[in-house]
């Protein structure tokens, strides 16, 4: 009897078999892997990849412990520079807060100067020869790092502080004393967004100055200039509800296509505000710089043809929350590795310490988030905790006491105040280790 290619007896009387039908043939689509499964499987191999490569170069060290990926960080640095469009940028040390990461980045062509968050440390990384252009991106009250200033003719010339009031100057006065010597000043513009006539019903930013209109900045500007000790130089404007606000909050569309009309709304009316503002001032004195932005808002920020410069920081090393835009994807460049140090269920591998929440809202958002091995996350009960932190999923299965998990931060300047030192690891698998301002014996707040 005849036999079929599969082996099985066949009727001879039989009707021939039909031909495969566009219903009955198997498609390309179902055979063949879908675009979604391949770009899945791709990432589940750079996982493991990124995962052993991190394992092996520390392997002679102890968790908990914190890495810089010095490629990704290089990677994001020069994206930062595509996105600012030749602006120069101002590194936001609060950012980084370890003086290895802060010259690096000042190394890359398009990094000019730094924002501290603090006059203390200003003065301190100008001591240690970091940078000789140093914008103190928040108003100072602190007596004794002001008398520093004003006693140190070199750090006068290449340290601004940040005023919004008079209020500000007269502080400095009683520091220092009315016969003071010229502190550099910089004058720091409102550019949040309030849609209702630019009245504060309705204040969409940061709570930052109270200077909103361009007339009350010239006002202030010129008060500035004819205030004995003082010398103003620079503007500030930093548009925290795009530079800082993600527009693509993961699990809540309503709320990104509410975030979008936002920022769609906002930026022509700050660049149109902050121009004019800049235009009254330019009339009273001369500016050194106007400042503007952060690692969210480049592309816009840079449109902005009254801006010179712009400041980015966080975007250098990636943290979670700068996973929510869509105009850009920073590489994960800062992670610390936790030891899995007990198994108290098949899908369940608990770690030491872990509690490393960002500073905000208390929202979830602010928790870290497990990275390497792919597919755990954090129990809604437990969440990251001060001596234990439990993860859960089928990547759990495979752990076990001495195993390290790898975690990422929320922010990115915070987990500096965690760790005294940063393992920087390099493209050929060696480890550099280096200080964080912790490290270094140094809180600036």
């Amino acid at each position: 009897m005849p036999v079929d290619h599969g082996g099985q007896l066949t009727d001879p009387g039989a009707a021939a078999p039909a031909p495969p039908t566009a219903a009955t043939a198997p498609s390309k689509a179902a055979t063949a892997p879908s675009k979604a499964a391949k770009t899945k499987k791709a990432k589940a191999t750079t996982a493991k990849a990124l995962r052993a490569r991190y394992d092996q170069a520390t392997a002679a060290l102890d968790p908990p412990l914190a890495i810089v990926d010095e490629g990704a960080f290089d990677r994001n640095a020069a994206d930062l520079t595509r996105r600012a469009a030749n602006r120069p940028i101002r590194v936001a040390t609060k950012s980084l807060r370890c003086r290895f990461l802060i010259e690096r980045a000042l190394a890359h062509p398009g990094y000019q100067g730094v924002m501290c968050y603090s006059l203390p440390e200003a003065l301190w990384l100008h001591a240690m020869g970091t940078c000789d252009d140093l914008l103190v991106a928040y108003p100072t009250v602190d007596r004794q790092a002001l008398r520093a200033l004003a006693a140190d003719a070199q750090a006068r010339r290449h340290i601004t502080i940040m005023v919004d009031s008079t209020a500000q100057l007269d502080v400095v006065d009683r520091a220092l004393g009315e016969d003071h010597p010229e502190i550099r000043v910089c004058l720091e513009l409102d550019v949040s967004w309030r849609p209702l006539a630019r009245k504060p019903l309705v204040h969409i930013g940061t709570w930052r100055s109270p200077v909103h209109e361009p007339r009350q900045a010239a006002e202030l500007a010129a008060v500035i200039t004819r205030r004995p000790g003082f010398r103003l130089v620079g503007v500030m404007a930093y548009e925290g509800q795009i530079a800082g606000l993600g527009d693509a909050p993961p699990g809540h569309p309503v709320r990104a296509q509410l975030i979008r009309f936002i920022q769609s709304r906002s930026v022509p009316e700050l660049k149109a505000r902050r121009a004019e503002a800049i235009r009254l001032i330019e009339a009273i004195t001369s500016l050194e710089f106007v400042n503007g932005g952060g690692t969210g808002s480049l592309e816009s920020t840079a449109a902005d043809t009254s801006v010179t410069e712009v400041t980015a920081g966080s975007g250098l090393v990636g943290p979670t929350l700068f996973d929510a835009y869509t105009r850009f994807t920073p590489a994960p460049a800062l992670l610390f590795a936790l030891p899995v140090v007990r198994r108290p269920g098949p899908a369940i591998a608990t770690l030491f310490a872990g509690g490393y929440v960002a500073s905000g809202t208390g929202t979830a958002d602010r928790l870290p988030r497990p990275y390497l091995p792919a597919g755990l996350s954090l129990t809604g009960v437990e969440g990251a905790g001060e001596v234990q932190t439990p993860v859960r999923g089928a990547a759990a299965a495979d752990l076990q006491p001495g195993d390290r998990v790898w975690l990422r931060h929320a922010k990115a300047g915070e987990l500096a105040e965690r760790f005294g030192e940063y393992h920087v690891v390099h493209d050929d698998g060696q480890v550099t280790t280096v200080p964080t301002y912790r490290g270094e014996g140094q809180c600036f707040g």
